[in-house]
This record gives structure tokens, sequence and C-alpha cells, in this order.
């Protein structure tokens, strides 16, 4: 192609502005046609992909050892969204606080158009869970806090990194789409996706990819034969009297819980075996000399439906009103948490698993392999899983893809469910922990800031950058991810949530606990400006087996 012979410079200046235009767009007519990117292109984007997130290495030690270190409980979270948010604002996210009325909840945006993906990690902790990282004996960084024994310090760091990287090949690329990040707040509460459903976080959404920490690398569709649940604090009023001298003048508040108990406990006679309902008294009175005019308790009631989940909470209700009719009480409950059973979108998850297969495994370290080891001794994991696959040691191979289970004895809950019956959804299972450990548990949290939490940590950012190329290039995967939600998921059971607009988060809950040790946790904050890593700040070998 030739310029005019007499071309002034603005001429020139303009054709060479059309010819860039032109360029451009047969460039992008090669790559994309009818809103589908080709495979060569989108197998550059993903080899792209794997550089800048394998790139992003210290950025990942540094954001899982951070949140570890905060440990915070559900719904207090604020030091852990305060640093994730400012992350994300100078990656050019905007932010919306305070979401559903929760002051640890956001939402984080970039990009425009559509589709719109959104991306969601938990970020609280569990009760008395306090343990030095590395360590495989109990050693609490401070004794009786909480800490990361689930490990959800690491999964925000799978999503941003993701998206951070994504996002720079979307601007490079003129790749259109909006990224959403957002936190389970208290989801050990299950006390904020229900909410945000209801308040119409999720209405624009296309779909959602989900990440939680494991032992192993995975993702499924389908019903898992997860629980789902109502979490009912029932509170009682009575009459105080002195419980010697004049205890007939009383009505006992806690008379009235354990009645409600031991009338719970003869109703699991009652109820189908893949139930789980369990509690715990709250309020037992003040001191025996008096009685107990308030007390309370807190019920988690499981089952495998909707209609089994209504069920066992009316029948929690009659029960609660007997035990008050019974001494004279009031009664009055509140929902503080709730989850569906869940259901995950089978395309999404396809997609997902090839893009693990690519990733593969961590390489994991001898040091790493000796710690698995140590905590699976100390904790007596089983020599088999659920799935009759041996245990020990730490994983070589991922988990291969799983669809419905044809019955389910039930099991635990998350409310990850309810953001899955309405949008399609997968979570991402990544191999951030040690395999065999108990759950909920300190012993949770001794790989939750080490190497072998980073490596695994850094491997599902990867899978997860790989299918957002994948839902951002190809719209026949989001249009395939829709036709199954609508015409498969949602073809016989529809979502009915448990909580009405009347029905507040329950931001109060271990807001005193927190103020109770917050003050010397604070001692612990990791500060990567002068240590590497948490490890190097707390002083520890990794690992150490023994006690000195």
């Amino acid at each position: 192609m030739h310029l005019p012979k007499k071309a002034t410079p603005a001429k020139c200046g303009a054709f060479s502005l059309l010819f860039a235009i032109m360029f451009f767009t047969y460039h992008q007519s090669q790559s994309q046609i009818n809103g589908t990117y080709d495979s060569a292109f989108v197998g550059g984007l993903k080899k792209e992909a794997l550089t800048i997130v394998g790139g992003k290495e210290k950025m990942a030690q540094e954001m899982v050892d951070m949140v570890f270190s905060f440990g915070e409980l559900g719904f207090q979270e604020f030091e852990t969204s305060k640093y994730l948010t400012g992350i994300l604002e100078k990656n050019g996210f905007t932010v919306e606080r305070g979401v559903s009325g929760i002051p640890t909840a956001w939402m984080a945006k970039w990009g425009s158009g559509s589709p719109v993906i959104a991306l969601g990690s938990d970020i609280d902790c569990i009760p008395k869970a306090s343990q030095k990282p590395g360590v495989v004996y109990k050693d609490p960084i401070v004794e009786g806090a909480p800490g990361h024994g689930e490990g959800h310090n690491s999964g925000q760091a799978v999503i941003i990194i993701a998206a951070i990287a994504v996002r720079d090949l979307m601007i490079k690329n003129h790749i259109p789409g909006t990224l959403v990040i957002w936190p389970g707040v208290a989801e050990e509460l299950l006390g904020s996706k229900a909410w945000y459903i209801r308040d119409g976080y999720f209405k624009n959404i296309d779909a959602c990819i989900f990440t939680h920490v494991s032992g192993g690398f995975s993702v499924g569709y389908g019903d898992p034969g997860m629980n789902g649940l109502v979490s009912v604090k029932f509170s009682f009023d009575g009459e105080a009297a002195h419980a010697a001298s004049a205890p007939w003048r009383g009505k006992s508040a806690l008379d009235a819980v354990e009645l409600m108990d031991i009338g719970w406990n003869f109703k699991r006679e009652h109820l189908k075996p893949t139930q789980r309902s369990h509690y715990v008294i709250t309020d037992g009175g003040d001191q025996p000399n008096v009685v107990p005019s308030k007390a309370s308790v807190w019920y988690y009631f499981r089952e495998r439906t909707y209609e089994d989940i209504q069920s066992m909470y009316d029948a929690g209700i009659q029960i609660a009103k007997g035990a008050a009719m019974m001494t004279g009480t009031q009664v009055h409950y509140q929902i503080l948490g709730t989850a569906w059973p869940g259901h995950f979108n089978k395309p999404l998850a396809e997609a997902m698993y090839t893009n693990i297969k690519a990733v593969g495994m961590p390489a994991w370290s001898d040091a790493d392999r000796q710690l698995a080891v140590a905590v699976q001794k100390l904790v007596d994991a089983p020599k088999i899983d659920e799935e009759g696959k041996p245990v020990g040691g730490l994983k070589d191979k991922p988990d291969t893809l799983t669809g419905s289970v044809p019955f389910s004895w039930g099991g635990g809950s998350d409310d990850i469910a309810d953001i899955s019956w309405n949008v399609p959804t997968i979570v991402l299972w990544y191999p951030a922990n040690v395999p065999g450990t108990k759950g909920h548990h300190w012993a949770d949290a001794i790989a939750m800031a080490t190497p072998l939490a980073h490596k695994g940590t850094l491997a599902g950012a990867k899978a997860t950058a790989l299918t957002l190329i994948d839902m951002f290039t190809n719209p026949k995967l989001i249009t395939a991810a829709k036709d199954y939600f609508t015409n498969v998921q949602n073809k016989d059971v529809h979502y009915k949530p448990f909580i009405t607009a009347n029905d507040p988060p329950s931001i109060f809950l271990n807001k005193e606990i927190m103020e109770k040790y917050r003050p010397e946790m604070k001692k612990y904050y990791y500060d990567p400006s002068k240590y590497k890593t948490y490890l190097d700040q707390l002083g520890i070998t990794y690992p150490t087996l023994e006690k000195k």
C-alpha cells in the first residue's frame, strides 16, 4: 500500500489513523467471528494468562498470609474487607461497601458490557482456632482466639489474582465484559448470601465462579449431596425470683430452653435419617441463686430439600411454643442464617475441569509433603475418603469431574447454594490445605499460611483465569450454562427464600468475641514490609513437626 505522492503531513496523519483502524478491524475479524473468538486466539490468551498469574507468586503469598493474620469471625471481618477492597480499588475496581446492610460486605466491579461474571469466596474464620502456621502441634498465636481453621484466608487471593490477570488481557485485546468480585461474609453462620439474593445484587449477573479451599483440585455439577438449613435463635422470657427462698414465684426461661431441647431430641426419632440438627445454649441465666428470667438456644435445622427444612423449622417452632406453655414463659425466634441445598452448573463445570487438568497440581516440595503427613497423623485422618480413595500425603493429580449424587445421607451446608439457584454457578475446590483434616478445627489452620497454601492458591487462580477467558470469549458457553440452569436445574425445583424483607442480617454476632481478642491479635498482624513471609515474622521453621 502506497501513500499519494502529494500527501500533506495532515493527510498522512489522517491516513495513518485510518490504516490503524482498518488493521485493528481486520485483526478482530480474524480472531472474532459472530461474537466467538477463534481457538488460536483463545489459546494465546490462555498461555499469556498462565504467565501473568504465575508471575504473581509474591502477591498470592502476601494476600494469603495477611488475611490469615487477621483471623476475623463472621460479620466482624473489618480488617480483611478493608485490605481486600484496597487492593481492588488500586487495580481499577469500583467498590460498593456495606451491601445488604452488612458493614463488612461489598461488591467490586470492573469493565462494561456483557457477559457479567461474578467471582466470590468466603473471608471469615473459626472460633478458638488460633494456630501458628507450619507447626504440627497445638500452638496458638493467641490462646482462645479465632483463627483460619477452615482456610477462608486463601480464596479471595484466588479470584482477585485471576481477575487482575484477565482484566489486563481484556484491556489489551479490547474484549468486552464485566467482572464482579464479592465476599462470602459470615459463611460459617450462613449469614450473607441469601441476603445478597434478596436485595437484588445478583439480578444482572450472567454466571458465577465461587472458590473454596480443599485438599484436592476439583469441580462438580448437579446436586453434590449437601444439606440446606435454617439457623434460628429461640429466646425465652420469664420472671426472676430468689431460687432458694421463693422459686415458686419465678418462671424459668432456662427451664423452657431445656424442655425445648428435650422435646427436639425426642423429635429426632421421627425425622428422616438425612437430617442434621444441632444446638448451643447461648444464654442460660446469670447465676444459680436467681431463677433465669431470660435464656436462649440457637439451632441449625438441616435437611436435603426445601420442604423438609421448612418442616423441621415449623416443628422447632411448635416445640418451642410448647416449652413456653409448660413454663409460663414467652418465646420469640429469629433467623440468623440460611442456606439452600446446592446445585451447580454442568457446562461451566466441564469448562473449569478442562482448565484444572491443563493447570495440574502444584509442584509439592519435600517440606510440603512432610507437613501433610504429620498433620494427617495429628488429626488421625481416615485411610480412605468418602469416595473410597486413599488419604495419604498430598495429591499429585486433580480429582475427577463429578455430577449429581444418586443419593446422599446429608451433610454440610454452604450458602453459595442460594447463589446457585439464582445464577448459573460453580465451585472450584483448589488444593491449598491438607487432605483428610477434620474441618472447623485448629489443625486445619496449620497449612494455611505456608508454601503449601501459597502454591495451591496460585493453582486455583490459574484455573479461574482460564475459565474466565472461556466465559468472555465463548458466548455459547454462557448460553449453554443458562440453558442448563433454566431447563435442567430449575425444571422441577424453584428457589423459595427462607428469609423475608423483615429479616435483618445478624451483624451483632461475634462482636463481643472479636472485641475481646482483637487487641492482642493486632500485635501479630503480618507486616510484609519487614518480613518476607508470615512464617518469617513468627520465627517458624517450615515445617516444625515436633516440640523442642
